[in-house]
């Protein structure tokens, strides 16, 4: 049977109580990252197909990826690309049973963030 006192419980955590945990914002990052690095294959392909189309339209699409703005997706994705990869190895490492504490998986959240941010700045140094 229904329980009658239904109307006094609240269904689910409110937005002003609720405080969002390192970790579930880390899980969604990895999946924005995710789907961001196919925008980012797609820009990729773009590119070879504009330099096997002709060096006019290669010049215009090579124009807009070496742009600012093209610098700054790219950036954007490199960082992406090393947020998801430390994410992963994070999830590897979940998957061997270890790391699975509170603070442990928040230590690892926060590592992937830095490091995703050190690896960048050092991938655009040696590059």
């Amino acid at each position: 049977m229904a329980d009658v006192n239904r109307g006094n419980r609240p269904l689910s955590p409110h937005l002003t109580i609720y405080r969002p945990q390192l970790t579930s914002m880390t899980s969604i990052l990895t999946r924005i990252t995710g789907n961001a690095m196919l925008i980012t294959a797609l820009l990729i392909v773009w590119w070879f197909l504009a330099a096997a189309t002709s060096a006019e339209y290669f010049d215009t699409v090579n124009g807009v990826l070496t742009s600012w703005f093209g610098d700054l997706v790219l950036t954007l994705s490199l960082l992406g690309l090393w947020y998801h990869t430390l994410a992963g190895v994070r999830h590897l490492i979940w998957d061997t049973g270890r790391m699975l504490d509170v603070p442990m998986a928040e230590k690892l959240g926060m590592a992937a963030l830095i490091g995703s941010v050190v690896l960048t700045v050092l991938t655009i140094i040696i590059i």
